[in-house]
């Protein structure tokens, strides 16, 4: 936790969180076609970028810090709706954590689209995993915890709710790798978990 405490990671944070929230609350929206209560946005590719160039610890504390903004200023169509966000946002990047500390460093001269695929895949399971017990057990709730929905209503829409865990993981992630390449090579540093920053 020390790290919190450097000037630099602290304006980073900043600086990420702010992109982050302005991202969410812009109009780069559109909605799921296939459930339209869901909606499509691009603001946690930043959040993803944050963690695979500084780490965990600020990946996640941009997350934290997302969400109070949204509780707020914009919590959506339920209360307590940021902290879905949040779950979300968390579970993906656990896997993408378990990705690049234990697969992707077995895999070294693999590739990077490999690599990257293998953080997607286990980013998306995770959160597809997380959600899919956390919507079960919170949505049945009457607001402002949930939406008093029956079980065999949120059992019905689970695999909606799945399927759109999983396609915006499935871009979040990759944008997140592309951008954190091109910081990293026009910023000329190196990213968290490479062999010079690993301690």
């Amino acid at each position: 936790m020390a790290a919190l405490a450097r000037p630099k990671t602290v304006a980073i944070i900043a600086v990420f969180a702010a992109l982050t929230v302005a991202l969410n609350l812009s109009p780069v929206k559109f909605p799921a076609p296939f459930a339209p209560f869901l909606i499509y946005q691009i603001w946690e590719v930043p959040i993803v970028t944050a963690f695979l160039i500084h780490g965990p610890i600020v990946g996640v504390m941009i997350s934290i810090i997302n969400t109070m903004a949204l509780l707020v200023v914009f919590p959506g169509a339920l209360p307590t709706g940021p902290f879905y966000n949040l779950a979300a946002v968390l579970s993906m990047l656990s896997g993408i954590y378990i990705s690049e500390k234990w697969v992707i460093n077995r895999m070294k001269g693999k590739g990077e689209r490999i690599q990257m695929a293998f953080s997607s895949l286990l980013g998306i399971v995770s959160r597809v995993g997380i959600m899919t017990v956390v919507n079960a057990i919170f949505l049945p709730f009457p607001p402002p915890i949930g939406f008093d929905m029956p079980m065999a209503a949120v059992i019905a829409i689970m695999p909606l709710i799945g399927l759109f865990n999983a396609t915006l993981a499935l871009y979040t992630i990759p944008l997140g790798y592309f951008l954190q390449k091109a910081v990293c090579s026009a910023m000329k540093i190196r990213r968290w978990g490479s062999p010079a920053t690993d301690s």
